[in-house]
């Protein structure tokens, strides 16, 4: 018989039918946080291509962003062999397209009644249904379809032994069913399934996951699974969980989202160990409470521990947003180890972790800013550093601020605390509380080479632990400015005149602890000249062409001599020396010292910039030439007599993607060097030597794959070679490790006269594996490390599992990871 085409009445056709029975399978699994995103740029073509690179985080990144969810390792046409790429994908053209119809034979027994056989084929805009044999009653809207059933559209495909039902209302039933979702790539089985109406399906005895079609290595099976797009909520009830058709997770009531938007129920659950908690497992449960606030509460346990419950809530409103952490243990029944006399616990049972931080917008150009940080006591991060990176914690910070600005000015108004929470050090350790601060600043452009302006500051230094010499008191701080800015493409002058004046008010206890005044002053000049030119050239290196500068620099800073003695140190410290600091007018940091100077800077800099501007070499060197003794110095350090700083030099090079390497040198150009005690207390003269040195190289390796390695040496203070690695050893495995070691790392004691030696020894070490398919993904991650201020050592080990579309079970060991190693996503 030959093949007959005809044109069915527009109204509501067997096509719309189907279209609205597999609209209610469109269903996605994922976390209540993290919604998968679309993919379906490997589901919907034929192709062999599959979906473009991920993109790798530049060299020299100090944290690279997560990977996101892909599914590059599934198979590229891994879809229900039916599809056919070449229907549109545009659904806007139902409304007004005709069903075309194309079977081998077509019988009409009665009016408005066709039955269809041999290869039929429905087709309207992106609809497309296939069977054996088709009943359709265009009066009752009723059809059969049975025999090979296949349908698509833009959004799914979907198989069937036997479909039925009504376009009015809208219902239908399916037999065997297979579905397939082109955009989040959920596919699965079904022994039978039932349209409601297009926002609500039934399945009996169904399946999901997002791994290939045919080679499930996880899923999820439900007894019933109820369907509903109007909430976004899909509901299994006597659901298993399984990895390689083996049952891990029974849940008999499961609900799981259709789409991005939020919703309650459990999350997966986060274990390993540690050596100061045990085994512990956590199983948070996700309250989506409103649009704009939820909350997590999570159970825990600690085999060494006991019970904690940890929670959080989150809030976003027009004028203000935050979130409220809070961990706590009613009872812990593990020890307190106070190994170094440390411990603030006082034989506490109850533990607790509390972060508050909260974003309100008061009035235009007025906010609050909040951030509550508060511990229990000073050793729970040792003994409840679970996630990998908490044991790093020394400082926790609190702050309440009062933020206001303008066009040319800025202020503020607060308060800032501070806890210790290493447990290797006292308390005491912590900086001052600054109860309350207040700063002002005003920058106004006269002209446009001419600027005034003036810093302020008023802060209450408090503090509960002293430290032998250290007394409470205010301080006023106020820096008025002029400078100007002349330049050109090829020069500048920057010449710049300040004053300052600090103003204190010691508590009545002043002499006690050996100030003469109750209230010290301190008022200088400080002028200051800052002058360089740019010469540039074309030049070739390795066959490409660059752009070369040369910038020589000079640097004049004159600050008069004031005898500081009788201040007190609330919150200063002597900074690092390196190149920034050969053009800074304090090497102090805070305003209890203001450095006395007659200084002269010279510094060269050179550097090649590729056709596009990318600074692809540079090279810097530079010192200051002291035209006078520095006066100024911290307590217990002697004036130094010696006519220069340090040479400084850095050297830094990028010729492509691939690798990059930096290194920085100090060299000490003076017959001594003061203020360096050995282990005894006395002085140690030393002279051109090498003060500081660190060399870091950075090599892509495998496309994704990361080399890192870096040597640290301090005079006095540390020698440290840190390498890490990620290979990729094969397209699914990569091997990921770190090694921190010392060959001297120095600790001063609590006078900082005498100092205690580590040498030769493993500050951290990290090794693990990572695994990547098509839908899952795991990582196994060990790591040995120095838990506080003694150097005393611990160990932890993760287990992380992501099963693609549907969550990750712990995200702590990436977020570790992505900190640790440079250029690790």
């Amino acid at each position: 018989m030959t093949s007959r085409t005809s044109i069915l009445p527009q109204r509501r056709l067997l096509a719309v039918a189907a279209a609205l029975f597999v609209s209610g399978l469109s269903a996605g699994t994922a976390s209540a946080e993290d919604a998968p995103a679309p993919t379906g740029s490997t589901t919907t073509s034929t192709s062999t291509t599959r979906e473009a690179p991920v993109a790798v985080c530049p060299l020299g990144s100090f944290v690279c962003a997560p990977r996101p969810i892909n599914f590059n390792m599934c198979r590229p046409n891994a879809m229900l062999d039916f599809y056919d790429p070449t229907i549109t994908k545009d659904t806007t053209l139902r409304d007004t397209a005709v069903t075309n119809t194309n079977s081998i034979s077509v019988e009409s027994p009665e009016p408005n009644v066709y039955h269809m056989q041999g290869g039929v084929r429905l087709e309207r805009a992106d609809q497309l249904l296939r069977a054996d044999d088709v009943h359709y009653n265009s009066d009752t809207t009723a059809y059969d379809a049975k025999g090979n059933v296949r349908y698509q559209e833009a959004g799914m495909l979907l198989s069937a032994d036997h479909l039925s039902g009504t376009t009015t209302p809208n219902q239908g039933e399916a037999d065997n069913v297979r579905y397939q979702l082109l955009e989040s790539r959920g596919n699965g089985i079904a022994a039978h399934g039932t349209l409601l109406d297009p926002m609500h399906s039934r399945m009996l005895r169904a399946t999901y996951s997002t791994c290939d079609v045919g080679a499930h290595m996880w899923e999820f099976r439900g007894k019933d699974i109820y369907l509903n797009k109007d909430t976004g909520v899909g509901t299994a009830r006597s659901a298993t969980m399984r990895f390689k058709n083996i049952p891990f997770m029974y849940l008999p009531y499961f609900t799981f989202p259709l789409d991005d938007r939020r919703k309650s129920g459990v999350l997966y659950p986060t274990f390993g160990s540690s050596s100061n908690s045990g085994m512990y497992l956590g199983v948070p449960y996700y309250f989506n409470l409103a649009p704009n606030y939820d909350a997590t509460v999570e159970p825990r346990y600690y085999s060494d521990r006991g019970f904690m419950a940890a929670g959080e809530f989150r809030y976003l409103f027009p004028r203000t947003n935050g979130s409220i952490d809070l961990e706590y243990m009613p009872h812990d029944k593990g020890p307190d180890e106070d190994i170094s006399g440390t411990s603030d616990r006082d034989g506490s049972k109850q533990r607790y972790l509390l972060k508050f931080a909260n974003s309100t917008a008061i009035a235009p150009g007025w906010s609050l800013l909040t951030g509550i940080n508060r511990a229990s006591d000073n050793q729970y991060f040792r003994d409840f550093s679970n996630d990998l990176f908490g044991a790093a914690t020394g400082i926790l910070s609190s702050s309440m601020y009062l933020y206001g600005n303008g066009k040319y000015w800025s202020a503020s108004i607060g308060a800032d605390a501070y806890q210790n929470v290493d447990a290797g050090l006292p308390n005491y350790v912590a900086p001052y509380k600054r109860w309350p601060r207040a700063t002002f600043g005003y920058n106004y452009p006269i002209n446009k080479w001419l600027t005034a302006g003036i810093s302020t500051e008023a802060v209450a230094f408090r503090k509960t632990d002293k430290a032998p010499g250290q007394i409470d008191g205010n301080r006023l701080d106020l820096y008025p400015y002029l400078s100007a800015d002349f330049g050109g493409p090829s020069w500048f002058v920057r010449p710049k005149l300040s004053y300052r004046y600090t103003a204190y008010q010691l508590d009545n206890d002043y002499a006690q602890v050996g100030y003469t005044q109750r209230d010290p002053t301190r008022s200088l000049p400080i002028a200051s000249v800052d002058a360089g030119l740019i010469f540039d050239r074309q030049t070739n290196l390795f066959g490409s062409s660059y752009t070369q500068t040369l910038e020589p620099r000079l640097y004049y800073l004159y600050v008069p001599y004031r005898n500081q003695n009788n201040q007190p140190l609330f919150d200063t410290n002597q900074m690092s020396f390196d190149f920034w600091q050969l053009f800074t007018t304090n090497r102090f940091s805070g305003a209890d010292r203001q450095m006395d100077a007659n200084n002269i800077t010279a510094a060269v800099t050179t550097r090649l910039l590729d056709d596009t501007g990318v600074e692809r070499v540079s090279a810097s060197v530079g010192q200051i030439r002291y035209l006078t003794d520095q006066r100024v110095q911290l307590p217990g350090v002697p004036v130094t007599d010696y006519s220069g700083s340090d040479y400084i030099a850095q050297f830094s090079v990028q010729l492509n993607d691939r690798w990059r390497m930096n290194t920085s040198y100090q060299w000490n150009p003076n017959t001594n060097k003061q203020g360096v005690f050995d282990e005894q207390g006395n002085v140690v003269y030393q002279g051109h030597d090498t003060d500081l040195a660190t060399v870091q190289v950075q090599r892509r390796i495998k496309g994704d794959g990361i080399l890192n390695f870096s040597y640290r040496y301090r005079r006095n203070v540390m020698e440290q070679f840190d390498t890490s690695v990620v290979y990729p050893v094969s397209e699914r495995w990569r091997a990921l490790a770190r090694w921190v070691f010392a060959r001297r790392d120095v600790l001063p004691n609590q006078y900082g006269q005498q100092v205690f030696t580590f040498s030769h020894r493993t500050l951290e070490a990290a090794a693990g594996v990572e695994y990547d398919s098509c839908c899952v993904a795991f990582r196994l991650l060990g790591r040995h490390y120095v838990r506080d201020y003694t150097r005393s050592t611990t160990n932890a080990i993760m287990f992380e599992v992501e099963f693609k579309g549907l969550g990750s079970l712990s995200p702590q060991t990436g977020t570790y990871l992505r900190r640790a190693i440079l250029g690790y996503q």
